[in-house]
Parts: C-alpha cells; sequence; structure tokens
C-alpha cells in the first residue's frame, strides 16, 4: 500500500495529488502558460551565457522540469537553468574542451549527473541544513560579481561583435579596446529590445514580456533582413527531442568536472533554498531543504540524460509561476509540456533570433543580481559582513565564478568558526522580585549578588570555543573591584560539552578554588552531566546534578554567610 510506504513522503506529488481539487487546475493552467512564456527566452539566454547552443537550455528546461514536480516539496519553486550556474559552465569547461563544441556539450551534460550524483548524496546524509553555511552576505557578493561578469561577456554581443572569455577584468578591458568594431544596426535592434525589456521589468512585473520581445525580434529580423546588415543570428536550433543517454564524458574526466559539479550544486542548493524558503515565509507551511535535494538530484540526472546541463530553483522563474496563479507543482509539469511541443513543431522559427536581442534578454534578466542597496545596508550596519560581501565579489570579478563560488564557501565556514569560537558569556543578575536570572548587558536593572559571580556561556562547548569562554569567565573574574567567593557556571545554555571542554572546565574550576574561591557548576542538561561524570570532573565542579538551580545555590550560598563570617575556602586571619 503507497499509505504505509516510505513513497509518501520521498515522493510529495503522491500526497497532493491525491488530494488535488478541479478548481486548483484553472490555476495551475494559467501559471503554467505564463511561466512557459518566460522560460522560453530565459533559456535560450542562459544557453547562450553557457557557450552551449541553444537546444541546450530548452533541453535543460524540458526534461529537469518534467520530474522535479515529482520530488519537490515546495509548491511554487520552478527549475530551470540559471544564470549564475550558466556562466559558471561557460568560464570551467572552456579550457578544458579548447573549443571542441560538442565535446564542450557532452562535458556540460556530464556535469549535470555529477550535481545529480551530489545531490542524491547530500539527500541520503540528510545534508540540507549545509544551505545554512552559506551566509547571506556572501552570497550578495557572489551575485553582485555574477551581475557584473555577466555584462562583461553580453555587452560586446548587445554591440555587434564577439566577446572573450577571461576574467571580468579581461572582458572589460577586450569591450573597450574593441568598442570601434560596434555594428550600427546591432546596437539599434539590442538597444530597442533593451529598452522595452526595462520598461516592461517597471510596468509589467513577472510578466512574459521577454517573450514578445523575443517575438518582435524575430519577425524583425525576417522582414529587415537584419542578417545582411551584419546583425548575428543564434541560427539553427534542431527540432524534436534529443535521444536519451549518457553523455561522452570519460574518467579522466571526472577529476576536472567534481569541482564545477559540486560548484553547481552549491549554486543551486542555495538558491532553491533561497526562494523556498521565502515563499514558505510569504504562504506558510514547511520547507525541507533536505526534500528539495531529492528533486535537484532527479531534474539535474534527467537534464543530464537529455543533452542539457545543470539546473536548479530559479527565482524569478519560481516568482513569476507564484504570481501566475499557481495552486500547486503541476503548474511546472505543464510548463515543461508546453515547451515540448515548442520544441517538438516551433524550434526552427527560434534561428531567427537575433544575438543583440537575446543579449539584451540575459542582461535583464539578471540584472536584479546586482545588490548595491543591500551593499550599502550592510555598510551601514555591519561592517565586518560588508567585508565578507565584498571579498566575495572581488573573489568572483578577479578569479571567475568556480573560484568565486569556492571563495565564497571558504569565507562563509570561516566566518561560522569564528562566530561559534567566541560565544557569548552572559554575567547574569536577578531579575527583581524574582528567583530568576538573565544577562545583566540586556537588563541593566538586573541585581548583582555580593560576593558573587555567574555565569551563562550561550553556545555548545567544544575544543575550538572552550578556551575563549574560560578566558571570557577568568578574565571578569580578575577585572572584578573585589573577588567574589562564589563563582557559579550556569550551563542550561550549553546542549554539548566535549572531553577537552570538560577537562577545561575542571582546570578552570581548580584555578578559581586555589585563590580562594568556591566554583559551582549548575543545571546541566542530561548529557552534559553524562560527559563531566565520564570524564571524572563533575567533583571538581562543586558536583552537578538536576535538582539545584542558580536560586538554589545563591540561597544556600547567602545563608552560610550568614551563619558564619568565614567560609570554606576562605584563610584564616593566623593563616
Amino acid at each position: 500500500m503507497i499509505s504505509s510506504s516510505p513513497l509518501l513522503r520521498w515522493i510529495p506529488a503522491f500526497t497532493w495529488l491525491r488530494a488535488y481539487h478541479r478548481s486548483w487546475l484553472r490555476g495551475d493552467v494559467l501559471a503554467s502558460v505564463t511561466l512557459a512564456a518566460y522560460l522560453l527566452p530565459a533559456a535560450l539566454g542562459d544557453a547562450s551565457l553557457a557557450n552551449l547552443p541553444p537546444e541546450a537550455g530548452l533541453y535543460a528546461c524540458l526534461f529537469g522540469g518534467l520530474v522535479f514536480w515529482i520530488f519537490c516539496g515546495s509548491r511554487y519553486t520552478a527549475v530551470s537553468a540559471t544564470s549564475a550556474i550558466s556562466l559558471v559552465i561557460a568560464s570551467s569547461l572552456a579550457e578544458m574542451t579548447g573549443g571542441n563544441t560538442t565535446r564542450f556539450g557532452a562535458l556540460a551534460a556530464g556535469t549535470a549527473l555529477l550535481v545529480s550524483l551530489i545531490a542524491f548524496i547530500a539527500w541520503l546524509v540528510k545534508a540540507g541544513v549545509m544551505v545554512h553555511f552559506i551566509s547571506e552576505s556572501v552570497m550578495t557578493g557572489f551575485k553582485c560579481g555574477v551581475a557584473l561578469f555577466l555584462a562583461s561577456t553580453q555587452l560586446p554581443k548587445l554591440f555587434g561583435f564577439h566577446s572573450a572569455h577571461g576574467s571580468f577584468w579581461e572582458n572589460t578591458g577586450f569591450f573597450f579596446e574593441h568598442l570601434s568594431e560596434t555594428n550600427s544596426m546591432s546596437l539599434i535592434v539590442g538597444g530597442i529590445a533593451l529598452a522595452f525589456l526595462i520598461v516592461g521589468k517597471i510596468l509589467l512585473k513577472h510578466k512574459p514580456v521577454a517573450l514578445f520581445v523575443v517575438i518582435g525580434g524575430i519577425t524583425a529580423a525576417s522582414v529587415l533582413s537584419l542578417e545582411t546588415r551584419g546583425v548575428k543570428l543564434i541560427g539553427a536550433v534542431p527540432q524534436g527531442i534529443p535521444p536519451f543517454r549518457l553523455p561522452a564524458v570519460y574518467w579522466q574526466d571526472l577529476n576536472q568536472l567534481l569541482p564545477l559539479a559540486f560548484a553547481c550544486f552549491l549554486l543551486g542548493v542555495v538558491e532553491t533554498a533561497a526562494i523556498g524558503r521565502m515563499l514558505v515565509a510569504k504562504h506558510g507551511g514547511r520547507f525541507d531543504a533536505n526534500q528539495e535535494n531529492l528533486a535537484l538530484a532527479a531534474s539535474n540526472l534527467a537534464a543530464g540524460f537529455g543533452s542539457g546541463f545543470p539546473v536548479s530553483g530559479g527565482t524569478s522563474q519560481s516568482l513569476v509561476n507564484e504570481e501566475g496563479g499557481a495552486q500547486t507543482p503541476l503548474s511546472t509539469a505543464l510548463a515543461a509540456v508546453f515547451i515540448l511541443i515548442v520544441v517538438l513543431f516551433f524550434s526552427h522559427l527560434l534561428s531567427a533570433l537575433p544575438q543583440p536581442v537575446l543579449a539584451a534578454v540575459v542582461l535583464v534578466a539578471v540584472g536584479g543580481l546586482l545588490k548595491l542597496s543591500t551593499l550599502k545596508q550592510l555598510w551601514q550596519s555591519d561592517r565586518p559582513e560588508f567585508v565578507v560581501a565584498v571579498t566575495a565579489f572581488i573573489g568572483v570579478l578577479t578569479f571567475g565564478l568556480l573560484l568565486g563560488v569556492m571563495i565564497g564557501a571558504v569565507i562563509s565556514l570561516v566566518q561560522l568558526v569564528r562566530v561559534s569560537s567566541r560565544p557569548h558569556v552572559a554575567l547574569l543578575g536577578r531579575i527583581p522580585g524574582t528567583r530568576r536570572f538573565s544577562d545583566c548587558e540586556r537588563h541593566q536593572d538586573n541585581q548583582l549578588i555580593p560576593e558573587v559571580m555567574i555565569f551563562r556561556p550561550e553556545s555548545a562547548l567544544i575544543y575550538f570555543n572552550v578556551d575563549n569562554v574560560c578566558d571570557a569567565i577568568l578574565s571578569r573574574v580578575r577585572a572584578a573591584p573585589k573577588l567574589p567567593k562564589l563563582v557559579v557556571l550556569d550551563l542550561s545554555a550549553a546542549p554539548l560539552v566535549d572531553m577537552q571542554s570538560a577537562h577545561m572546565l575542571a582546570g578552570m574550576a581548580e584555578e578559581l578554588t586555589a585563590k580562594h574561591m568556591r566554583f559551582q557548576a549548575v543545571e546541566p542538561r542530561s548529557s552534559v552531566r553524562d560527559r563531566l561524570r565520564h570524564e571524572g570532573v563533575d567533583s571538581k565542579l562543586g558536583g552537578v546534578n538536576r535538582f539545584a538551580t542558580v536560586a538554589d545555590v545563591i540561597d544556600q550560598f547567602q545563608r552560610e554567610r550568614n551563619a558564619s563570617p568565614l567560609q570554606p575556602n576562605e584563610p584564616h586571619p593566623k593563616e
């Protein structure tokens, strides 16, 4: 029975198809038409960005779309080729292929299969959480770099001459050196297309304006014979679907393709998660990043076998789908069917599309990547995050997209380690009128307990951060106007204490005790108590149990101080 099968968890389509209402169909059909109209020119543009023939973009959207909807958990996410992945493909495979277009296409399809394998492994090991390791500041810098890099590759096409294939700086230098080769008719055609697209983006947001611009460009090319005036066309687009086959990739190619595939996977999973989380926040529900990994694995498998290249959830495409009235993922499946009809019967019409028009489509489609306002906001509110974003930005411009992705990932991990290695250690005071304690930095009216200092590390205690935690505690104790008689360590906010941390805490306790201060750890979780006892350090921490609270320890200390002027560990005047 399907109802008792794990297929219900692995294939969400089984669940929502059984509950499908007829009233949803109209919204899904209308959304699918709008989405297909948006995807068709975008697919051609992304294939151009990837230095692949235009049909490769159509195949990627077609085969990826026919599969993604079955496995995805998000209602609105649409899968397609994306500009960032396309640029990574173009910049990475150019050196490997030496201009051999057939081999270029095979390696691009092979990369999609490797992305599928990586995504499937990520799903198996439940690595969906990895998307949180790439910070938003890194992605902001990366996307700004992608936008400028893209402009450097497309502007020559808009002006009617061939483009370079280097870094942003090399491409920009090449563009200005060859401005004298501008074809005036190409610039006019591309400029008109660009103007219509920009106006449409402002006045008709998320409408298929690009489709009408493409149709207008094809019509103008035929009526005005633009090719005879030096305007380059995209050329023949094969009609029909390719054979479903394994691309001609050899074992010796894998070492070079694996880093590229990982970069494409990283970009894909981050963008898919970003749009998925945004739409869930808007419409409610639950986002499962791990389920999207399975959907990416299936769609890239289909795209790879179908002579496409890597795909992922696209931000603009998904917004088009949502605003088009989609009710379920069926809209993305129907959009793929419409693309299939075009590929089977109408693809030959696309051969007359002018290159400058396609360049204009691409430039406007990714114009939203240049988030200068976000960079300005980071500069004003968080300088360290701004530095991270700019580092990723410059990395993309200088070293290319593949290394830019890797630099961004490394920056994110370094940033994570930096933050995790210095967790906040709160100095606690009593909340007036209660037996509860909270951070004195956040609540200035909290009451400090005489002769007592209470600390709460607000993180797991692990080998790479425990030194900083102990140093923070000891520094505050030493800086106190008068050394406390009791130091309390509240472990309630520490879900984990590893072996090294247990012994470091014991060493700190011994150092304080040697200076005639009492040390007491309180409120450790069960797993933490087990660790401290297993390492034999619980007695050095004053004994740990699940009953004593911070308030209990303070009460006992104050009773003892009131009962006797001399306390344990306090030296006798004659000593």
